[in-house]
């Protein structure tokens, strides 16, 4: 080879080196752009819209792919727990409510909601709801959607029954109004609540009942409280409405249970979250939107009590390796403009609400949601750290703000459900979850100095 040749080889070579770096440089750099994030959520009505309406946020982030793991609510809450506290790093986004947040925050389980952008507009969250998602002063998750309670009514069937609601119902008016609403002959149930068991599923509304009767779950020594006249009162009230006035198979009814009975028209009356009215109200998704009437909670024995605050919200554990990424959706998703997203696809009625103030000025909305100021002031006005009839250690509204109450709440939601299908009696039932929960605290340190 002369010389000329050589150095031409030489110089193709090198072309040709150069060329492959840079075509393996581009290609290294395409792949540490693009993402998959793994997102787990529940299959409520709110969060389907949201995958649904995912592909708008895949258009403009064309580098973020999303995948989706989509559980029923007891079965979320295992997973997530289960993936959180093992690091596993199955998730990069998680949904999960008030009480996990600032519990999973405390051990540095999760990854703080720092640095938003200026136009996600962090002032505008309802102060109660953020306040529930900070911890040491820092936002550890994003508000998707958050409720406090009410009472819902047929108005037609209680015009035609000759009842009045009260402004400010009672216990006892309501069981009245129940007995005489009933028509299970017609399929028509005086009183739908939840009765599948959880700590966020049936024990979320038996938690208010029995504040309501006077009663709470611990003491200030942290002794439960169960076996006791208050919960006895408390229990055997949810137990004598449903078996008289309730549908078939309660203990099987969860939230979307109950809000599908009610939407078709099986249901006089139903005392839940407050996010349902804009899924009842919805002529979409309620065959009896025109015949939605609404109250407060009920009271009972003891008034002034907590009251009840949720929030279903996204946030991102440390194990997560897109986590960038799985900032960039959580802001989109619980933004100003996915809600005017959802509103422009499916009507302001079934926006996610209960997160912004902006939502609740905007009239619009105030147009379509007759409800909406009443949600409004029960949010603001809600107070999850009251107190009940007797001193208690713990806050918590529907929940008890300690990370053992996820079990417990759990394993005694199975033991009402028992009283509930006739396995055991309410005396029974008590004592047994009594005895449970006791031995739960004691293994798990309390009273902890």
């Amino acid at each position: 080879m002369s010389m000329k040749s050589a150095r031409r080889s030489r110089f193709l070579r090198t072309a040709l080196g150069t060329t492959i770096l840079a075509c393996s440089v581009a290609g290294t750099s395409s792949a540490m752009a693009d993402a998959t994030i793994t997102i787990a959520t529940v299959n409520n009505g709110d969060m389907v819209v949201m995958q649904k309406l995912s592909s708008e946020f895949e258009k403009q982030h064309p580098d973020i792919h999303l995948r989706w793991v989509v559980l029923e609510e007891n079965v979320l809450r295992q997973r997530v727990t289960t993936d959180i506290a093992t690091k596993a790093g199955q998730f990069d986004i998680m949904t999960i409510g008030n009480y996990e947040v600032p519990i999973w925050a405390k051990q540095k389980w999760l990854v703080p909601m720092d640095n938003l952008p200026a136009n996600y507009d962090v002032n505008d969250l309802l102060k109660p709801v953020a306040q529930g998602l900070t911890y040491e002063g820092k936002l550890y998750g994003l508000p998707f959607y958050a409720e406090s309670a009410m009472t819902y009514y047929r108005t037609d069937l209680f015009k035609k029954a000759g009842l009045t609601m009260p402004a400010s119902p009672d216990y006892d008016s309501i069981r009245g109004m129940a007995d005489k609403l009933t028509d299970k002959a017609g399929q028509t149930y005086g009183m739908c609540l939840r009765g599948k068991p959880g700590w966020g599923e049936n024990m979320a509304y038996v938690t208010t009942l029995v504040d309501a009767m006077g009663g709470q779950w611990f003491d200030m020594a942290w002794k439960p409280t169960i076996n006791t006249p208050a919960w006895n009162k408390a229990i055997t009230y949810y137990s004598d409405i449903l078996k008289a006035d309730g549908p078939p198979g309660i203990s099987s009814n969860g939230f979307n249970e109950t809000l599908a009975l009610f939407s078709s028209g099986h249901c006089a009356m139903w005392i839940d979250s407050t996010v349902a009215a804009g899924l009842l109200y919805d002529k979409k998704q309620s065959q009896v939107s025109d015949e939605v009437g609404f109250a407060p909670m009920p009271t009972g024995t003891f008034k002034g009590g907590p009251t009840w605050l949720w929030s279903w919200n996204l946030a991102i554990p440390v194990s997560s390796k897109q986590q960038e990424a799985a900032k960039t959706f959580v802001t989109w998703a619980t933004s100003k403009e996915y809600i005017a997203l959802v509103a422009r696809n499916n009507g302001w009625v079934a926006i996610p609400p209960g997160t912004r103030q902006s939502t609740y000025d905007n009239p619009e909305y105030k147009k379509v949601a007759p409800f909406a100021g009443f949600v409004l002031a029960a949010i603001n006005s809600a107070n999850p750290d009251g107190q009940t009839a007797n001193p208690r250690p713990y806050t918590g509204g529907q929940f008890v703000a300690i990370p053992e109450f996820q079990g417990i709440g759990t394993q005694v939601g199975q033991t009402i459900a028992g009283v509930l299908t006739g396995q055991s009696s309410v005396a029974q039932a008590l004592a047994a979850a009594q005895s449970a929960t006791a031995r739960t605290m004691r293994q798990a340190g309390y009273p902890k100095k």
